[in-house]
């Protein structure tokens, strides 16, 4: 007589169409010929983009000195953190469609992982540099007074965190031995732990937006206030506004992308069953892949010595000496060149602010 099935067993040994049957999720069928094709071009399209660009990043910030600050190694983290991205996208591409019913549970959680290690990164980089951001500022000063080693254990405790988190399904939260948990989008992800992933990042997105606003409302409130007092130079009086800008676009870019799949991947592991989240599970997915993309982007346009490096390197020349190009005037390397004059203006705001207000 056959055994019954037994719902609280544990099935390592079944292929992944097992699971998509049991959470009654919806199967990659849909996505063959023209779709799949178009799928996997513009995918390949963006993770080569995504390579190229952000090893750019990485490249300018090694190459020009004018970088060498712990703000701009956060930078360039960011950046191997998208590089990533676009590498665990490529590995998702080649394991998706009718494939994906084909994997074995630990190929799935290795393709899944790969994401949510590259997002984490990604998460845990914006806040260190918001906690950077804040100190500067706190301390009247462009950049912190980090050594190259803090920066460096600072990057390895991100990569560290970002990989125990890509990693906690496979080590067993996840629902392989009580399938009744296991959420739809997700087929091995138990709905616990798809909730606890979402809200705790979206806490992160909002810490950091109410961070960012409340260093940039006082950077703008100590700048006003001296601005009427001093007679310094309309430019020196708005550096520290625009890299805290650059810093504030790239966040809104990945809260942007990254919100939608976030909100849908919440309301998977609240059960919610009649939101029809299968149907917009894909776009979300391309609309973060995009975060990856734009962010080499936002650097060129926002940072013009950043683009100038792009420009010497692409040209395998870099740029050297004191000439400067006409197309842009330079921003970044005011940072450098004038970095103890605007530390002064910054020291002048904490000096003169009591003053003001004790008139």
């Amino acid at each position: 007589m056959r055994a019954p099935f037994r719902m609280n067993a544990c099935h390592y040994d079944k292929r992944m169409d097992f699971f998509y049957n049991q959470s009654k999720s919806q199967t990659e069928d849909d996505w063959t010929g023209t779709k799949l094709i178009m799928l996997f071009c513009f995918g390949a399209f963006c993770s080569l983009f995504i390579f190229l660009s952000n090893l750019l990043v990485i490249a300018a910030v090694v190459i020009n000195k004018r970088f060498h600050y712990p703000f701009y190694y956060l930078l360039a983290n960011l950046a191997a953190a998208d590089l990533f991205s676009g590498i665990a996208y490529i590995f998702m591409m080649f394991h998706t469609g009718p494939v994906s019913k084909t994997l074995t549970v630990h190929r799935w959680f290795l393709r899944q992982g790969l994401l949510d290690t590259s997002m984490t990164a990604s998460l845990a980089n914006l806040l260190v540099i918001a906690v950077e951001r804040h100190i500067s500022i706190v301390r009247m000063r462009i950049h912190t007074n980090l050594t190259k080693r803090r920066v460096t254990c600072l990057i390895l405790l991100i990569w560290g965190i970002a990989i125990f988190m890509g990693a906690v399904p496979t080590l067993g939260w996840n629902c392989i031995c009580d399938i009744t948990t296991c959420s739809s989008l997700a087929p091995l992800y138990s709905r616990s732990y798809l909730t606890f992933w979402t809200v705790s990042n979206l806490l992160v997105f909002l810490i950091m937006v109410v961070v960012y606003l409340r260093i940039y409302m006082y950077v703008q409130r100590k700048t006003n206030v001296l601005s009427s007092h001093t007679t310094g130079s309309i430019s020196r009086r708005r550096t520290p506004i625009k890299l805290m800008k650059t810093v504030m676009t790239v966040l809104g870019a990945f809260v942007i992308c990254w919100t939608p799949g976030m909100v849908v991947l919440l309301l998977d592991g609240l059960n919610c069953t009649q939101c029809g989240l299968q149907q917009v599970k894909r776009w979300f997915l391309l609309l973060a892949l995009t975060n990856s993309v734009i962010n080499p982007i936002i650097y060129s346009y926002k940072d013009e010595e950043m683009w100038r490096t792009f420009k010497g390197i692409m040209r395998c020349s870099f740029y050297k000496g004191n000439r400067r190009s006409s197309r842009f005037p330079s921003t970044v390397n005011s940072t450098r060149s004038n970095d103890t004059t605007t530390s002064h203006y910054l020291e002048e705001i904490g000096s003169q602010s009591p003053t003001v207000n004790a008139k």
